[in-house]
């Protein structure tokens, strides 16, 4: 706000544009560090930039294609473009915000990538115009309606991808699409054809977006693949919707450890599926925690429980804990409730699962997180 009250120091620049350059490069300092540290960067306004995919997620779809040619239906800011351009010989980037596309543009000029054309045009008008085919299509339909309210079918974004798939797929054998992870994955495989693949993506266990592979003719079992990017590396767990449907949970009461599917894991609905490969018991049907007697690596977390207890007011307060790392599954408190109700700060080096057994009964773990 400061800066918008003193006059610009550079000839030609309104303090409103330096004000849009110092927000908008603030917003990719942790989401798009390349970006944010290379020189003479021209920054949109910071909506585009949240909007964007972060390095991290861009990085990893980009590794899903290859081939001569793709063509990126609604480029946005270009963080996308910019990793396909790494596998793939020529990429087209379109949107329909020409100055958008305009910076989008003058930015892969300053990095020196000479494989990527920006188009400021419809990406599904570029599809119908074009005489080249495609190794693969890229779309990343706006998840907003024309209210701004949020919405969960494909067919209510911007560009309407299942109205428009037999014009892409005329162009393409391989369509990848971005979808926020409110879309639920029976009404993705309802809206669309041809699905081969879902991958579930988080970053640090925060699930980030969902990603679509679309071969044309296509028509055996989905393939599920969930990714948790990590600092240290990634946790990879694949299944198949098929065999999930078909698996059935072994249960158990809570033996020597505890195991916490991620976040990927978690919004995929493996349930049945990761207990089963890596022959874990699960507390109960719909608890969605497992356990063992001996240790296994496994993609979550993973706990020593020190005790299981009845849950009831005298067992708790028991325990004499002020703080504690609390987390509910199949609990019918909250987290909130279960902190003003006794007392227990959060943090520390306890961790007390409040959950229901095998038998139906409300327990709480207590653990110690492994190494």
């Amino acid at each position: 706000m400061s800066v918008l009250l003193k006059p610009c120091p550079f000839e030609g620049v309104t303090s409103r544009e330096l004000v849009q350059q110092i927000e908008s490069k603030n917003k990719c300092k942790e989401k798009l560090p390349i970006w944010y540290n290379y020189p003479n960067i021209y920054f949109p306004k910071k909506i585009h930039i949240e909007q964007s995919s972060s390095e991290a997620t861009a990085e990893y779809k980009a590794k899903l294609v290859s081939g001569k040619s793709l063509l990126d239906v609604t480029g946005g800011f270009g963080v996308d473009s910019y990793y396909f351009s790494k596998n793939v010989s020529k990429v087209y980037h379109c949107d329909l915000n020409e100055e958008l596309s305009e910076i989008t543009g003058h930015n892969f000029k300053i990095m020196e990538i000479e494989n990527i054309e920006a188009h400021a045009t419809d990406g599904l008008h570029f599809i119908q115009n074009s005489v080249e085919h495609f190794d693969w299509i890229y779309i990343d339909p706006s998840r907003r309606d024309d209210h701004k309210g949020k919405v969960f079918l494909l067919s209510d974004c911007l560009p309407n991808v299942p109205e428009n798939l037999d014009a892409i797929f005329n162009k393409t054998k391989q369509v990848l699409i971005k979808t926020s992870p409110l879309l639920d994955f029976s009404a993705g495989i309802n809206e669309l054809q041809f699905v081969k693949e879902i991958h579930v993506v988080s970053v640090k266990n925060e699930v980030k977006e969902i990603l679509w592979v679309l071969e044309y003719g296509y028509q055996n079992d989905i393939l599920i693949k969930t990714i948790n990017l990590k600092k240290t590396g990634q946790e990879s767990f694949n299944f198949s919707l098929k065999d999930e449907k078909l698996a059935f949970s072994s249960l158990s009461l809570p033996l020597e450890y505890l195991y916490e599917p991620n976040s990927a894991i978690l919004k995929s609905g493996a349930f049945k599926s990761v207990g089963n490969q890596y022959s874990l018991y699960k507390l109960h049907e719909h608890s969605h925690l497992y356990t063992s007697n001996s240790l296994v690596e496994f993609p979550g977390r993973v706990f020593k429980i020190e005790q299981s207890l009845a849950f009831n007011k005298k067992g708790i307060q028991k325990l004499g804990l002020k703080k504690a790392n609390i987390t509910t599954r199949n609990f019918p408190q909250s987290v909130a409730d279960i902190r003003k109700k006794f007392k227990i700060k959060d943090g520390g080096e306890q961790y007390l699962f409040f959950t229901t057994d095998k038998e139906g009964n409300y327990v709480v773990l207590q653990c110690t997180k492994t190494v």
